[in-house]
């Protein structure tokens, strides 16, 4: 009996011990984490005073904000404070949303990826239209530089960025779906709670700031050519909040399944990139050769404004940056200088934790 007693005692003195051991060591990871906030918010303001940066920063898990600031003016001329909840013009971010609705139609079975285009174009006359799929359209490897034109290079043999193609997308979708883009875009905002996202043809934002371009002397004037481009390819409009979301939203399977975000996130091109040299493209999306599961999602420029949207898995980190001051035209690695040092901080900072691993 004795023997029976000492044995539980000793159980009970072994799970005690164990309690405490997995106590302390949840102390130690999560001080270890609040550190490594702190140290990554210390880089970041370091960056920032480095150099000139006029916009929003948000770095953030699902559940906390590790760096959330709003820096200089809405308004150069009237001096009005950047607000965090300010829109911003998000440029190429917006390739990855027309990605996202043309998948959603796949997923659907309204659409395939390896259907020609001629099937819901039929107002092009051109035999290219035949060979042209939607899957070419999406990781700009259609060659078509000009719809009365032959094509650039034959299909799917060569990369080259345009901004063509994703219109040539949200016209499909508006065959598919019988609606018109802005409406389609509208309603996929609406159902994920993106209150501050919008198509530029929808007037409902109210808090859109001016956007900036430093002229040949130096000075930033304002842009009014920011929302120029074709919708599809960069003219959304968004903030920091919502792209958060939208990250969320996109990573963790809601906006399309965890199949068909793979797809997103596969290697099909190589682009020489101005900022990154060389870079892997997906539907929508970049990112350095093997880093799917490392950096991904996009960089982002319309006239007056620059802005970084990526995900980092191993951390689940979102970093969103939104510029609305554009400097050293000549020189897109240095007008994107603090997006890709904050960029490289973080995946430091996933190296040191020893969660850097490729897929």
């Amino acid at each position: 009996m004795r023997h029976l007693k000492n044995r539980e005692h000793l159980m009970k003195y072994s799970l005690i011990i164990i309690f405490f051991y997995f106590l302390i060591s949840c102390q130690t990871k999560g001080q270890k984490k609040q550190d490594d906030d702190s140290d990554l918010s210390l880089k970041i303001d370091s960056v920032i005073s480095e150099q000139k940066f006029n916009g929003v920063i948000l770095v953030s898990t699902d559940s906390i904000d590790i760096y959330s600031k709003a820096i200089g003016f809405s308004d150069l001329e009237k001096e009005t404070k950047l607000d965090l909840n300010d829109q911003f013009v998000i440029g190429s971010i917006s390739k990855q949303i027309t990605a996202v609705l043309v998948l959603r139609e796949y997923e659907k079975k309204n659409l395939e990826l390896d259907d020609s285009i001629e099937k819901y174009l039929t107002q092009i006359n051109q035999p290219w239209t035949k060979e042209v799929t939607i899957h070419h359209l999406l990781t700009h490897t259609h060659g078509i530089v000009d719809l009365n034109k032959p094509l650039e290079f034959k299909q799917g043999s060569q990369f080259h960025y345009s901004q063509l193609g994703y219109e040539l997308l949200a016209q499909i979708l508006e065959k598919v779906t019988e609606k018109s883009f802005e409406q389609l875009s509208t309603e996929l905002f609406e159902n994920y709670g993106l209150k501050n996202t919008f198509h530029p043809k929808n007037k409902e934002y109210g808090h859109l700031v001016k956007g900036y371009e430093e002229n040949e002397n130096g000075v930033l004037v304002f842009a009014a050519n920011s929302l120029d481009n074709y919708v599809p390819a960069g003219s959304f409009i968004s903030n920091a909040a919502d792209l958060k979301k939208w990250n969320e939203n996109l990573y963790s399977g809601k906006l399309v399944t965890k199949e068909t975000l793979k797809l997103m996130t596969t290697k099909y091109a190589t682009r020489i990139h101005p900022i990154f040299e060389t870079v892997e493209y997906g539907y929508g999306l970049l990112f350095k050769d093997g880093e799917q599961n490392v950096q991904v999602g996009a960089l982002g420029y319309a006239p007056g404004f620059v802005s970084a949207c990526y995900y980092y898995p191993q951390e689940n980190l979102n970093l969103v940056i939104l510029e609305n001051t554009a400097n050293n035209l000549d020189d897109f690695k240095q007008t994107f200088k603090i997006h890709t040092s904050i960029m490289e901080l973080i995946k430091k900072r996933t190296h040191n934790n020893g969660s850097y691993e490729k897929p």
